[in-house]
């Protein structure tokens, strides 16, 4: 810790070996995160952070703060008791594409509409990296794995349209060779009540090497378009490119001088408009929109619930949890 008494990112450093594969995006998502959670101002021993199974499972090991490694799938419905138990904790769920997707796709969404009060952060890098290369529910159709070697059948999950179908009242994405932007995305969704949902894009050199490249590696700009909340949506070298509403509610691009270039407003009431820019994509609009997509206001899970129970003791008093267990249809066997 610094002489100061503020924390810094060493202090967020553990003594275990990160055991990653070398390359992995994997890295900077940990030294990004490493590097922001100081500026949160929270206690380390108030901080949680929760895993399922996969590459970025090893998460917890990684940050000098509580954890859980977990078991496949299930995080959000861990993170869920504990922060609802636990409202003076930051609670932070790191998981992967096959991880939250697949087997826990299931507690995923119901997390995200409940609005429970966490942090989701989804590394996509559209393979499963620890089982060694098989396809994702990410992974695009026709991708020749292991487990697909005539090419996948699936369609692919759009992790953002899922969430924002889902009612998350947080949902970004970032990248993780872009550590400001992840930053930036990152500090948005620890000050949002609620549940926040962020994919990073991850980079897998071992079994998916340069699934997105097209954007880890656009340092120019010509293919992120940045969504900046009240600001018109354009990008490209010279920002020449731009973002439309057409009248069904879908978007187009269109030139950044032509008329009802969409300014972009992340807290717009409904889900229609970030859903929409959910579907702008690299193969479809030449782009992909990186920032955040939706941060609205809705009733926290937690703060419904201890209202429940603060309700619920002043009508009926301090309970009984050997006479409940003892009361009602209860019967004897033998």
């Amino acid at each position: 810790m610094s002489t100061n008494g503020h924390l810094t990112a060493k202090d967020y450093r553990t003594d275990q070996e990160v055991r990653w594969c070398p390359g992995c995006g994997d890295y900077a998502i940990l030294a990004a995160m490493q590097s922001f959670m100081p500026e949160l101002g929270i206690a380390r021993e108030n901080t949680v952070f929760v895993s399922g199974i996969g590459c970025a499972a090893r998460f917890p090991y990684y940050m000098n703060t509580y954890g859980m490694h977990s078991i496949h799938g299930r995080a959000p419905a861990i993170a869920t008791g504990l922060a609802t138990t636990r409202p003076d904790l930051s609670v932070w769920v790191a998981t992967g594409d096959g991880d939250a997707l697949s087997i826990g796709g299931n507690h995923l969404i119901h997390a995200l509409r409940r609005n429970v009060n966490f942090k989701i952060l989804l590394f996509n890098n559209r393979i499963y990296g620890l089982t060694k290369g098989q396809y994702s529910p990410t992974s695009e159709l026709g991708k020749v794995t292991k487990s697909t070697p005539m090419g996948s059948l699936d369609w692919p999950f759009n992790p953002l349209s899922l969430a924002i179908g889902a009612e998350a009242t947080f949902v970004a994405r970032a990248i993780d060779t872009d550590k400001a932007g992840m930053t930036a995305v990152l500090r948005a969704a620890a000050e949002h009540r609620g549940s926040a949902f962020v994919e990073i894009f991850q980079n897998c050199p071992i079994f998916n090497d340069d699934a997105f490249a097209f954007v880890r590696d656009d340092k120019e700009g010509v293919n992120r378009v940045p969504l900046r909340d009240g600001e018109p949506i354009t990008w490209g070298a010279g920002a020449e490119k731009a973002l439309r509403q057409r009248s069904d509610g879908s978007i187009e691009i269109c030139r950044a001088d032509d008329e009802g270039v969409l300014v972009h407003d992340a807290h717009h009431e409904g889900a229609a408009l970030a859903f929409a820019l959910s579907r702008v994509t690299q193969e479809s609009h030449g782009g992909t929109p990186v920032g955040v997509f939706r941060d609205v206001e809705r009733p926290v899970y937690d703060d419904l619930m201890a209202g429940q129970l603060a309700a619920a003791t002043e009508k009926f008093g301090e309970g009984d949890l050997g006479a409940l267990l003892h009361s009602g249809e209860t019967w004897k066997i033998g």
